[in-house]
């Protein structure tokens, strides 16, 4: 740690941001632009790396059909213990660039080495197969991402104490979130790069290796643009030393850090659901296979509630208050996702419910990383000590864990169900 500790203290490795408030070229740089890579990788990896497994891989066979249910759960247990121990990691690092800002930087080329692996799996036995798979999966999913994620997420509640200056970091930071998973994971793919693609496994790896490159510049964006005023303020401080154990039995005692893990568990679950149907439902229920126009439909009416959230959200939090905007989104939620439920194959009256279901979901989009900094704020206060990494950790745990039984639990479904992808459907015939 002291090795790491003496190259960080290097000029090079300076944050670009010196002002004591937040700027423009800080949020614009650091929170919008520079998080943008790593998250385009991720909601593509989110909503095709199931995809590329079954249609061009053909891994629903594997195992008759239990490896894509078994590994990605086993693997989800690895990631829970890495997001554990890097909460412990991150809590106790202390450099000149912070606790969390080192972590992006140390990120940065694993995301990017292990997004191509994922796709450059070469044509070999099944079992060396299978085993790249896993290695590659838990590189990014277990390692690159988990590091990055927690770091990334920590950023806002560390850049600053002033809660209005914090709130405006989270909307630029959901605002990347949106623009990569709603705008060109959900536009673009499906209308312009799916067609194209197609089931072809070289034009695969190509396409995620331009991704791959580009998060590994805009990740270091990220790192040079951001600061930790929080953790500066500690500096030269005699810290003591809180245990993993009095911390974890702290952050679980607060009933608001409790509400907080409790509707990430549920919301993680829908969104993952979401996101793994959704190209195998508009290519068999609302339209056909790779139509370029089905899933596009879904995600522009979608998307209009979200770009208009990012004007409206934060002055009606500020009239009603966070929660109550909050739950009276999530009554909205419902509602949608009843209507899109009742009538799935539908196109007019499912794309009124998405409409109605996005509108719903615009406080939680926006509101909820600047409430989970202020429950930190909450038990800083109560108890007289952060523990911004152990709650991180249990955060991203809920994620990844949550993650993982959706992917195993669709999969056993479209392997219940006898999916084969069209290509190999085609060759059986």
């Amino acid at each position: 740690m002291e090795f790491f500790k003496g190259i960080l203290s290097k000029k090079i490795f300076n944050s670009r941001v010196n002002a004591q408030d937040t700027t423009g070229k800080e949020r614009w740089l650091g929170y919008l632009l520079g998080p943008a890579g790593a998250l385009l990788l991720n909601a593509v990896l989110a909503t095709y790396l199931n995809v590329y497994y079954t249609d061009v891989l053909g891994l629903t066979s594997i195992w008759g059909g239990a490896f894509l249910v078994i590994f990605p759960i086993v693997s989800q247990v690895i990631n829970a213990i890495v997001n554990i121990v890097m909460g412990y990691v991150i809590d106790r690092t202390r450099t000149k660039q912070g606790k969390a800002r080192p972590w992006i930087l140390f990120s940065a080329p694993v995301i990017t080495i292990s997004g191509i692996l994922l796709f450059a799996v070469p044509e070999m036995s099944t079992t060396l197969k299978v085993i790249w798979i896993i290695f590659s999966y838990n590189l990014f999913y277990s390692f690159a991402f988990t590091i990055f994620s927690m770091s990334h997420n920590l950023m806002a509640p560390l850049s600053t104490r002033d809660t209005t200056q914090r709130g405006k970091l989270s909307v630029f930071n959901q605002i990347a979130t949106i623009m990569m998973s709603g705008i060109i994971v959900a536009l673009v793919f499906p209308t312009v790069i799916m067609p194209k693609v197609g089931i072809d496994k070289g034009n695969w790896i190509t396409i995620m290796s331009v991704i791959s490159f580009i998060a590994l510049p805009l990740t270091l964006l990220e790192y040079y643009y951001t600061k930790e005023r929080v953790t500066e303020e500690s500096v030269g401080k005699e810290q003591e030393n809180i245990s993993y154990k009095r911390q974890l039995k702290v952050i679980f005692k607060d009933k608001y850090m409790v509400i907080i893990f409790a509707y990430f568990l549920i919301y993680i679950m829908g969104s993952n659901l979401k996101n793994l149907s959704l190209v195998y439902y508009c290519n068999y229920v609302l339209g056909t296979y790779n139509d370029g126009v089905t899933q596009s439909m879904l995600s522009i009416i979608g998307g209009i509630p979200m770009g208009i959230g990012v004007f409206v959200v934060w002055p009606l939090a500020k009239k009603f208050g966070k929660r109550n905007l909050t739950v009276a989104g999530f009554i909205l939620y419902a509602v949608g996702s009843i209507i899109c439920w009742i009538f799935p194959s539908n196109m007019i009256i499912v794309l009124i419910g998405q409409f109605i279901k996005n509108i719903g979901g615009l406080p939680c989009a926006y509101v909820i990383m600047a409430l989970f900094a202020d429950t930190l704020d909450h038990i800083e206060w109560k108890v007289g000590f952060r523990c911004d990494g152990i709650a991180m950790s249990v955060y991203n745990t809920i994620a990844v864990t949550a993650g993982g039984i959706c992917i195993g639990i669709f999969n056993g479904i479209l392997s219940f169900a006898g999916y084969v992808s069209p290509y190999y459907d085609q060759q059986e015939a």
